[in-house]
């Protein structure tokens, strides 16, 4: 999987530099793997400006600028706090896209309606910003690595369909 998820990598680099676009990427769950993977390809410092890494509720509220209500409210495993992390990536990296994710990559922490392997990956960009639900049947590093590729794999459908836009 490592291998496939290298070469999304690299054709979402490629598709970032063809259109003169910049990336960032606040991760929580993930903790720094999809970081890992975008830093991975040469050349990357042509679109790639940086991440958060915001485990905690305190960094996601203090630095990235969730709403705390927001947390209260759906939880810290939501589409709402996606969205809203990915909207905060965008403003304090200043990127033209912003990548997130929030979710229960196990063994523990499932809790009444959120079980583990629920992600939620969020993507902003001028527009706004957007989440989705993903369900990932793996352990830990399987699910880590199944939410990289989803953002990953997302962020190469949006940018072919802005292509096709113009």
């Amino acid at each position: 999987m490592g291998r496939v998820l290298a070469g999304l990598a690299q054709e979402v680099g490629d598709l970032l530099r063809r259109r003169g676009l910049t990336l960032g990427v606040v991760e929580s769950a993930s903790g720094g793997l999809l970081s890992h993977l975008i830093t991975g390809v040469p050349g990357c410092s042509d679109y790639y400006k940086g991440s958060i890494i915001s485990y905690s509720n305190e960094v996601k509220t203090g630095v990235v600028g969730v709403k705390e209500d927001t947390i209260t409210r759906y939880g810290v495993v939501s589409e709402q706090v996606a969205r809203e992390m990915a909207q905060g990536g965008r403003r304090v990296l200043a990127v033209d896209i912003c990548l997130a994710d929030t979710g229960i990559a196990g063994p523990s922490g499932a809790a009444p309606g959120k079980p583990v392997g629920l992600f939620y990956i969020g993507l902003a960009d001028k527009a706004g910003a957007y989440s989705r639900k993903h369900d990932f049947p793996g352990d830990r590093e399987q699910n880590r690595m199944e939410a990289a590729g989803a953002a990953l794999g997302w962020l190469k459908e949006y940018l072919l369909n802005l292509k096709r836009l113009e």
